[in-house]
């Protein structure tokens, strides 16, 4: 695994307003953003998307494209009108509502040009009710007292059908359903769902295969569990992004976050990457928005997702400070008529890319008390006030405010839910 961390992906090196430059970076100095096709345009499909945004999310310094499952979805079962993504008819071909394959590799291709990568969202745990494979393959499913698929055990999801992973021939066929994908779409990884659910020894086996095919395959988990790192490059960064909802709405505080990173230190592998996030797909449409969760820490708490070790993620419509949950099985478009936080994620994205404090997953906590977050990375000191009023700090040493990039003069003031990044010279 440790070779992965040197594994290649773009990035686009700029500050907010300036000029762009390409240039490659490895993992931990690139970010993800997360794309919901559906909700992305009117139109909903692969196109629209690479016709009309593609361009200005490289101008946003995006790195990895995640793409929620572009797949058929399953009718039998289907819940609202269209459907979850997540109900997967047919791993091998192209949901026709999104367009055609042709579609998909040119967007890859057009992501790559732009010095970007793709990433596929892969629902390995299960498939929709009528599958292809239901039909021809009983015997990959695991089945109730009828006899029939069973619904995943501890769930309500009854759309769907639960994969027996004690059937090698099941577990082949969704290995080279993956592998079609890297083959004939010349996609960079896969973002998989509820990877925990899956036996960690397929993962490893999967991933084994995957680098057969002679090309750097990045890998997110949906889980976030240690030993889900045997196999994948990246991991969730769950129990950080609950922590950071409590603290906004006053129900943890800063020394909440400390222990956390205390024990995250302790159990995960020293190079495993945690994702840390205010909003994914899930969060938004079933926990509401990150101005519902969040409210006037939506910026700070971006912010401290950047400055933490790990991978930051984007999610669909946040550049545009989008307010609403999405609906789940529904088209509802969102509004990116303006982005008014979109230089704020670029100048987020450059960052990450030209401070090698930020890079790795070293940590060290100087302050939680009175709700002062203070760490140290590397030449980097990351100030975060969680409290309304505001706060001071002072350090020995010449400073710059990473932002305004102008000198700063001890002691600093740091407005009530405000933040301050700190350069040492």
């Amino acid at each position: 695994m440790k070779k992965l961390l040197y594994l290649l992906l773009p990035a686009l090196f700029a500050s907010c307003g300036g000029n762009v430059e390409n240039k490659e970076v490895t993992i931990p100095q690139s970010n993800i953003y997360e794309v919901n096709i559906r909700q992305y345009t009117q139109e909903g499909t692969l196109k629209a998307f690479e016709d009309n945004h593609l361009e200005r999310l490289k101008q946003q310094n995006v790195d990895i494209l995640w793409l929620m499952p572009v797949f058929p979805i399953s009718e039998e079962g289907r819940k609202g009108t269209l459907g979850s993504y997540y109900a997967v008819k047919n791993y091998t071909k192209i949901n026709p509502e999104f367009g055609t394959l042709e579609d998909l590799k040119s967007l890859v291709n057009h992501a790559h040009n732009l010095k970007m990568k793709v990433i596929l969202d892969w629902v390995a745990n299960h498939t929709g009710r009528d599958n292809v494979w239901i039909k021809e393959h009983k015997d990959f499913y695991n089945l109730d007292s009828l006899g029939n698929p069973a619904v995943p055990e501890g769930t309500d999801w009854d759309d769907v059908a639960d994969l027996n992973y004690d059937n090698p021939e099941m577990r082949r066929a969704m290995i080279d359903a993956m592998k079609f994908w890297v083959q004939n779409a010349d996609i960079d990884g896969f973002r998989c769902d509820v990877a925990g659910m899956v036996p960690t020894d397929f993962w490893v086996d999967c991933r084994k295969e995957l680098e057969t095919l002679k090309k750097p395959i990045f890998m997110l988990a949906e889980d976030d569990k240690p030993e889900i790192h045997k196999a994948f490059d990246a991991s969730y960064n769950w129990k950080c992004h609950h922590i950071l909802n409590g603290i906004a709405q006053g129900k943890n505080t800063a020394q909440n976050l400390v222990a956390l990173y205390d024990t995250l230190q302790q159990k995960f592998p020293k190079n495993a990457i945690l994702m840390n996030f205010t909003s994914n797909h899930d969060e938004n449409s079933w926990s509401k928005s990150e101005y519902d969760r969040m409210g006037d820490y939506v910026k700070t708490m971006a912010v401290l997702t950047y400055c933490l070790p790990g991978m930051p993620l984007c999610y669909s419509g946040q550049e545009a400070a989008n307010k609403k949950a999405l609906q789940f099985f529904e088209k509802d478009v969102i509004d990116f008529s303006q982005l008014p936080l979109k230089d704020f994620y670029a100048t987020l994205n450059s960052i990450k890319h030209d401070n090698s404090a930020l890079w790795g997953n070293d940590v060290k906590f100087l302050s939680s008390e009175d709700n002062l977050l203070v760490f140290q990375r590397g030449n980097l000191k990351c100030i975060f006030n969680f409290s309304d009023g505001e706060k001071e700090f002072s350090a020995q040493g010449k400073f710059v405010d990473i932002f305004t990039e102008k000198n700063v003069e001890m002691p600093v003031k740091v407005a009530g839910k405000g933040y301050l990044i700190l350069k040492e010279e």
